[in-house]
């Protein structure tokens, strides 16, 4: 699937709120690149923890709830 396709569907997930998406994102990565077992069934070996982040999101592996206001 190409990156298009991954980043719509998972888009969709987070009602197409780019920001929040990029947050989720960004910190799966981190997750990721500090030692975080990846959810996907695929191997993973060659994937950037960006692209895996995605991966995870798009496919309801991974929940983001989104951010609250706290005022």
């Amino acid at each position: 699937m190409r990156l298009e396709e991954r980043m719509s569907k998972a888009l969709k997930k987070v009602n197409n709120d780019r920001y929040i998406l990029a947050i989720a994102v960004g910190q799966r990565a981190d997750e990721l690149s500090k030692g975080a077992k990846p959810l996907l069934e695929q191997n993973t070996q060659n994937m950037k923890y960006t692209d895996i982040a995605i991966d995870e999101i798009a496919n309801d592996l991974l929940k983001i709830e989104g951010l609250v206001n706290k005022y």
